[in-house]
């Protein structure tokens, strides 16, 4: 049995001697002693004795909050209000439960359940607190001024709750948020139509007045409208930045739940350049089981409906496998359709048409129908859909011509005319087509242009007429349809099979279909003359707008995301639409409380310091660190200017120097400048200014900042906490804030991850302890000196282009590949000019160099250098080279195609033998990838096999290892300064490698590429 259990001891000598007692300790089984005077009243005894042990108190509860007897709810009350009380939090986690079964039993008893949780929710243990949240929600979910002084409680512990109360807080602040902030992406939007409002008045006022006293009087008042029309930067609430901020964390949570809330969270709350943060998380969960993947899926295909860009970057994590379930294809393939832009247009129909020749027949009708959304969205490739589209119809799948039958008569309303050919061979398919969908879309379309093929028209209604009878009803309809629009364009012709398909129409089981046909004939053929008869050609003839194919998914963020109403696209039980942003935030003071980090401003201070107040003691100590910024004598010869600012100003500077100093700490050095950076705060700041004064006097004469005084400077001892020293340590720049003394960053050693010790700061710089391993890059063991053909002499019309990796660090960034670029002339007509001029580059790639244009003389070469940052992938960087040659043919352009192998996407670094078995030992499971080949090199042959490892990847050999049967090396990506590890041993006669890198794809087609040289 599990622990949950709790047993009732009913005093038999068996189970009450002391071995017994004494196992039942050992094994901690739960024992409820026996009542003095009757059983039925021991959970409620078990209450009023406060047994010692915590999991009975909490058991005895959860049993009597589990009676449906309204009798006992008085009880169940006095039991919940005594263990809100309890010592022990797993008693006060089991009454915040308790809450929602008493308050469904008994709904009477709500305004004392409320200050239970009341009670609760102000709990400092990490343990209650999610249960007491959710005892809020099921209870008063409208009694949001419950939190407004837990708001800054709840933001700061929730990385510390249970998974499920992590869910439940970020719901509640989500809703919270909502009601007590602005919109963070309307601001923008205000001030802009501010400013054109005003303008407008400007112009036309400027334009009516004409004397000189007007103009005066219109100069002071352009003036006045100048500074009230001025668009004011959005300033986001401390209070929403911090919920923003603590919940950015939970994205790498193992609880797909708590990720999926931190997604909603952000989609409602954050500003738009912010949202995208949550791409990669949601990306991540799509590794999960099919469940998962389908809310998320329905998740990701509602934001990309509106926002496509964000997953635009993981588009192949959309690809579909063949072991996805139906419905997660179909979701893919809806999420591939919404990303389609006219850069990866190419690759996405790729993919289509493969998806078309499946056995699944739901994913090849959804990828017919994706191709043509496609076509209708992206203009580029309408014909090129529309012939694939044409090309499918001859297809012996019959569902497959269908759809595509389909598909084409959306697409044709586009350009009718221009597509009279295949309307005209979409007739031909009229006999074999049997699906009654795609015959009913064929009529139409004949129909519906029938005056652009005449003689074929008559003839299709001709042979529908014959077969009348055995269709289905919707063909039926569009048969009809069509015999109007050929009455009313070719009456004399089409006249007798007119009335003929009329009387079949009449005598039709189909009571939908008699109607429809009596209804047509007195319309079209009326005994009387009627006024409707006038604008029958007007009521079938008039051109139809073309179809808006869009995605199922564009409206559906009408629901909050995450919940079972958006994942059904229908309101459920239970469900409560997200509240509108208010047009004015409510006053932020209410959350201004004691507690967690939060001064409460005293009555002397103003309203932009009551603000400044409100926010966390992080952000206080970071705005005093942006105080320090300017030197002590700048700060005292602008103290006055300073103190004439107004209130407004200082609270905007605040907030800014709090958002620019964001994820930096404060260094001993800053701290000894903090007394005489406070003497240039504003007048508001002054309260602030003597409390910190008290604490530490100012100098009384500043000396100014310069590399001499700062090191004749002495830290004089704090007396401060530990966790206060840890956080003045300051692991980037040198105090003195020259950016320019670093070293590069190719030159430079950069910390372990793995590393541990302690870090001290030294009067200029912090400086690391030993206990740090550091990894120093090494230059180039091997240079090849092949290169690869970008263009022939045939293609570029005398001009030939190579390209080679030199393996020396880039000129231009230290994350890029240094190419060198040989430009040949072997035309006797010199280039007066080649330049680069275009850059098709995908997302994440990026390329420097090559910014002037070279001149080339006959016979003549010259060579230039260039950076590529390849991001780590085997992605291409395609460049347009122009050039112009003296013959007066005007200049051209020329197509360069530049592939790097994983190889050259690598930089050698020094690694120790301790160093390189602690790396590998982390780079294990999914991030190795190793197997066994016959080599045609012995392992004892080291040269041969150092050789060939460094012409294939730009990579250094370890020293030092202690087996003689090992051959390591070690290098790190260009780009994300990802490790990679390389190991050879020998297995009898065989040869293992084994490649470690955290880039699997980079370690992957290095181990392909290594093995493919050595093996026999």
């Amino acid at each position: 049995m599990g622990r949950g259990w709790v047993f009732h001891q009913d005093n038999d000598p068996k189970h009450a001697c002391k071995l017994v007692k004494k196992w039942f300790q050992i094994k901690k089984v739960s024992i409820v002693k026996r009542p003095a005077q009757s059983p039925d009243l021991s959970h409620i005894q078990q209450l009023q004795d406060e047994d010692p042990n915590q999991l009975i108190r909490a058991s005895a509860l959860r049993v009597l909050s589990s009676i449906r007897v309204a009798m006992i709810a008085p009880i169940m009350m006095l039991a919940i209000k005594e263990s809100v009380r309890d010592m022990s939090p797993y008693v006060r986690k089991v009454a915040a439960h308790a809450i929602p079964k008493l308050y469904a039993l008994d709904p009477d008893q709500k305004g004392e359940l409320v200050d239970a949780i009341d009670f609760l929710l102000a709990d400092k243990t990490t343990l209650v607190i999610g249960s007491a949240v959710y005892a809020f929600e099921e209870i008063c979910p409208e009694r949001i001024d419950l939190i407004h002084k837990h708001y800054r409680k709840l933001c700061q512990v929730m990385a510390d709750v249970d998974e499920w109360g992590q869910v439940m807080i970020i719901n509640l602040m989500t809703r919270y948020a909502r009601t007590q902030f602005t919109d963070p992406n309307l601001g923008e939007m205000d001030s802009e139509k501010e400013e054109t409002f005003f303008s407008s008045d400007e112009e036309s006022d400027d334009e009516g007045d004409s004397d000189d006293s007007a103009k005066k009087r219109k100069a002071q008042q352009k003036k006045k409208k100048e500074k009230e029309s001025k668009p004011k930067p959005y300033l986001m609430d401390p209070d929403l930045r911090m919920l923003l901020k603590n919940t950015k964390p939970l994205l790498q949570s193992r609880n797909s739940s708590v990720v999926l809330a931190v997604a909603q969270l952000y989609y409602h709350l954050a500003p738009r350049n912010e949202i995208s943060v949550i791409a990669k998380a949601l990306v991540r969960l799509l590794r999960g089981h099919r469940e998962v993947q389908s809310v998320v899926l329905m998740n990701i295909a509602t934001i990309s409906a509106k926002k496509r860009n964000m997953f635009e970057p993981f588009l192949k994590s959309f690809f579909i496998r063949s072991s996805d379930p139906t419905h997660i294809k179909l979701l893919k393939l809806e999420v591939l359709t919404n990303l389609a832009t006219q850069t990866n247009i190419q690759m996405i129909l790729r993919e289509f048409q493969t998806y078309v020749y499946t056995h699944d027949k739901e994913l090849t009708v959804a990828a017919i129908e994706a191709i043509g959304r496609c076509a209708v969205n992206i203009k580029e490739v309408t014909d090129v859909c529309l012939s694939g589209l044409v090309a499918l119809m001859a297809s012996k799948n019959e569902i497959v011509v269908a759809q595509s039958v389909v598909v084409i008569k959306r697409l044709l309303q586009i350009q009718p005319s221009a597509h009279k050919d295949i309307i005209m061979s979409m007739t031909k398919l009229i006999d074999t087509v049997k699906v009654p969908g795609a015959r009913a879309s064929i009529v139409w379309l004949i129909g519906e242009y029938c005056q652009t093929v005449p003689l074929i028209a008559p003839d299709v209604l001709r042979k529908m007429a014959k077969t009348f009878v055995q269709e289905e009803d919707v063909v039926k309809l569009q048969i009809l349809n069509m015999a109007v629009k050929l009455l009313l364009t070719n009456r004399e012709q089409s006249l007798p099979l007119v009335q003929y398909v009329f009387q079949l129409a009449k005598y039709d089981q189909s009571y939908d279909l008699r109607d429809r046909a009596r209804f047509l004939r007195n319309l079209v053929m009326p005994q009387q003359e009627n006024r409707l008869t006038q604008f029958a050609a007007k009521m079938f003839l008039t051109p139809k707008p073309a179809p808006v194919l869009e995605s199922t998914f564009k409206d559906r963020d009408q629901f909050q995301l995450g919940t079972l109403s958006h994942y059904l696209n229908q309101r459920c039980a239970g469900y409560s639409d997200l509240p509108h942003f208010p047009e004015v935030a409510p006053d932020g003071k209410v959350r201004d409380v004691a507690g967690f980090g939060i001064p409460v401003p005293n009555e002397k201070s103003s309203a932009p310091q009551a603000a400044s107040a409100a926010s966390t003691r992080h952000s206080s100590k970071k705005s005093k660190k942006a105080e320090t910024f300017y030197s002590d004598d700048e700060s005292e010869g602008e103290k006055e200017s300073e103190e004439a600012s107004s209130g407004s100003e200082s609270s905007s500077e605040e907030e800014e120097s709090e958002e620019s100093e964001e994820g930096s700490e404060e260094s001993d050095d800053e701290e000894e400048e903090e007394s005489s950076a406070e003497s240039s705060e504003e007048d508001e700041d002054e309260d602030d200014e003597e409390e910190e004064s008290s604490e530490e006097e100012p100098p009384k004469k500043p000396p100014p900042k310069s590399a001499t005084s700062k090191k004749e400077r002495k830290v004089e001892p704090t007396n401060k906490p530990s966790l206060d020293l840890l956080l003045d340590l300051d692991f980037g720049a040198p105090s003195g804030g020259n950016s320019s003394a670093q070293p590069p960053l190719s030159t430079g050693p950069t910390l372990l991850p793995s590393a541990a010790g302690s870090v001290s700061s030294a009067p200029k710089a912090p400086t690391l302890s030993k206990s740090y391993e550091v990894i120093h890059t090494a230059p180039a063991q091997f240079v090849p000196k092949r290169s690869s053909e970008l263009l022939n002499k045939v293609a570029g019309q005398g001009l030939s282009v190579d390209y080679r990796f030199t393996r020396s660090p880039s000129l231009f960034s230290n994350k890029m590949c240094a190419i060198e670029l040989r430009f040949e002339n072997h035309s006797a007509i010199p280039f007066e000019s080649i330049k680069l001029v275009d850059k098709k580059l995908p997302v994440g790639l990026s390329v420097s160099g090559f910014d002037d244009s070279v001149a080339l003389a006959p016979g003549k070469s010259v060579s230039v250098m260039l950076g590529v940052d390849f991001a780590d992938t085997t992605q291409d960087a395609v460049l347009s080279v122009e050039v112009s040659q003296s013959d007066e043919s005007g200049p051209r352009r020329l197509t360069l195609t530049i592939q790097a192998p994983v190889g050259e996407q690598l930089e050698p670094v020094l690694l120790s033998q301790q160093q390189f078995k602690a790396e590998q030992s982390k780079l294990s499971g999914l991030n190795e990838t190793s197997g066994k080949f016959k080599s045609s090199i012995a392992i004892d042959d080291v040269k041969a096999i150092v050789a060939k490892v460094y012409d294939l990847a730009n990579v250094i050999q370890v020293e030092g290892i202690d087996s003689a049967d090992k051959i390591c090396f070690s290098g790190r990506t260009l780009s994300n300064k990802a490790l990679l590890l390389i190991t050879f041993s020998k297995t009898g006669e065989e040869l293992k490698l084994a490649v470690n890198c955290e880039k699997m794809v980079i370690g992957s087609m290095l181990f392909k590429h290594i093995k493919q040289s050595l093996a026999v």
